[in-house]
């Protein structure tokens, strides 16, 4: 084993496991989290990140962590703006790809009544799948606003609420965006898609609150038990898989320019300070508007389908958080307090109590953080913790994370069963290829209940409530 045991739930990759690393590892995970790391190359992506310039205090690993591109998904870097880099592979294609939750008034009762009629009308309004168009018409023009003023955008348009602001990351839009760093190819994907749900592990489910762990933050955010919630996981859709992709070749590119080298063409990167940095950061932040904007959209196409069911009831946001970005932050390193650009991959931002970027109705209990399970298994609600801010740049998991290929998923003996077992517990599920259904059993996922506990054990952010699905809605 490569690892050095720290506690229970920490586990550090010293700087000799791999020529070349400037930072040490530092995984989160139980027994049941490591034993497959060393299998399936996680490990060998977490000391390649810790390769790269300029990297600050450790490459870490999320409990969620698996292979991915470049980076692994489930890892978090952070970078000095001085010395350090911007890495496409360290955002991901899905540019934030994240999930929102949206709270009703309604209790399991009232909802299940009607839940086969209600997935119905919600699979009928958003529209889901590869390559999927939305209900949307939009201009070249508009879409440019979109990529400019992200949720901001749709709630002026009357997709949203103005309420809805406060509780999305960055208020609904991030400031530095630059459409006109984007190719003319990524605006032709995105115009028809905004709107849209997307396939593969995007999802919207019906859930409900079955657990509560602490009453007091959970009041403070208007979570009761047996509440009906709504959760919309989704991204920037082909629009943001072009921005990486096109900035793969730029990175490729700059890397000769600037005499960098790396372990793993995957982590191409370009200084922060240079031209090809800010480029992609401009085309990173215009991608993540239009996955804001998205999310936005989508939420009020549910909210349109509620209203016809349970006219008297509203939907209110509770949170939206991305968990595929870049963001300029201000953090603590060696007792200084200093400007470092963190990646989180699979990985999501989870701001203390108190924290000066947080709205006030969050400032007393901290940013919720929402973590999905997979198909047909819970999810949580969390709230970031001042530990996070000081250990790990204030990041936390996103997910179960996989532990098996779409492939093998298709092979699994189970995968032909996992409609009759998800109907049998009482989950309705509608989609638009059976195929999307085989590819997400959840015996493809680590146990999110696992991971979601080391990161409560690690103290880096805390469980407040969880969520079973009433109807998962699949592309």
């Amino acid at each position: 084993m490569a690892l050095k045991r720290l506690d229970h739930v920490r586990w550090m990759l010293e700087k000799d496991f791999k020529a070349g690393m400037r930072v040490t590892g530092l995984i989160y995970g139980d027994s049941y989290i490591i034993q497959g790391l060393e299998e399936e190359g996680a490990l060998e992506q977490v000391a390649n990140v810790a390769c790269l310039p300029g990297i600050l205090k450790h490459s870490y690993a999320m409990p969620d962590i698996h292979w991915g591109y470049g980076f692994p998904i489930g890892g978090v870097a952070a970078f000095s703006m001085e010395e350090g880099i911007i890495s496409p592979g360290g955002v991901g294609y899905d540019i934030s790809c994240g999930v929102r939750v949206m709270l009703t008034f309604l209790d399991e009762d009232e909802v299940v009544s009607r839940i086969d009629e209600l997935a119905a009308a919600i699979f009928s309004k958003v529209p889901c799948g590869v390559g999927s168009k939305g209900a949307l018409k939009i201009s070249e023009a508009e879409l440019l606003e979109v990529l400019k003023n992200g949720a901001v955008w749709a709630v002026k348009k009357g997709y949203g609420e103005r309420e809805d602001l406060e509780c999305i990351e960055d208020g609904g839009k991030l400031p530095h965006a630059d459409p006109s760093a984007v190719s003319r190819k990524a605006l032709e994907r995105g115009k028809p898609q905004l709107g849209t749900l997307g396939s593969g592990n995007h999802f919207l489910e019906i859930q409900v609150i079955d657990e509560v762990y602490d009453e007091n933050v959970a009041r403070q955010l208007g979570l009761n038990l047996g509440q009906v919630t709504v959760m919309i996981h989704c991204g920037s859709r082909g629009l943001g898989h072009q921005v990486c992709d096109d900035y793969i070749k730029v990175m490729l590119r700059a890397m000769n320019k600037y005499g960098i080298s790396v372990p793993d063409r995957q982590l191409c990167c370009a200084p922060l300070k240079s031209e090809e940095a800010k480029s992609y950061l401009g085309a990173m932040q215009a991608a993540a508007n239009y996955g804001l904007a998205n999310r936005e959209v989508i939420g009020q196409l549910v909210r349109d389908v509620f209203s016809r069911f349970f006219p008297k009831t509203d939907l209110k946001l509770l949170y939206d958080v991305s968990h595929n970005i870049a963001h300029i932050e201000k953090h603590e390193v060696d007792g200084k307090l200093m400007d470092v650009c963190v990646h989180r991959k699979g990985a999501t931002r989870a701001f203390p109590p108190g924290h000066p970027s947080l709205p006030e109705k969050f400032r007393q209990v901290g940013q919720p953080v929402i973590i999905p399970g997979s198909m047909g298994t819970e999810s949580y609600i969390l709230v970031g913790t001042k530990r996070g801010m000081e250990e790990c740049f204030a990041s936390t998991c996103h997910g179960a994370g996989r532990v098996m290929s779409r492939r093998s998923a298709m092979k699994d003996e189970q995968a032909d069963t996992v409609l009759k077992r998800l109907e049998e517990k009482g989950i309705k599920v509608m989609a638009e290829q059976i195929r999307t259904v085989r590819e997400e059993i959840p015996e493809a996922y680590k146990d999110v209940s696992r991971v979601v506990d080391v990161v409560e054990k690690a103290g880096i952010s805390r469980k407040i409530a969880r969520v079973r699905p009433l109807a998962v809605i699949k592309g």
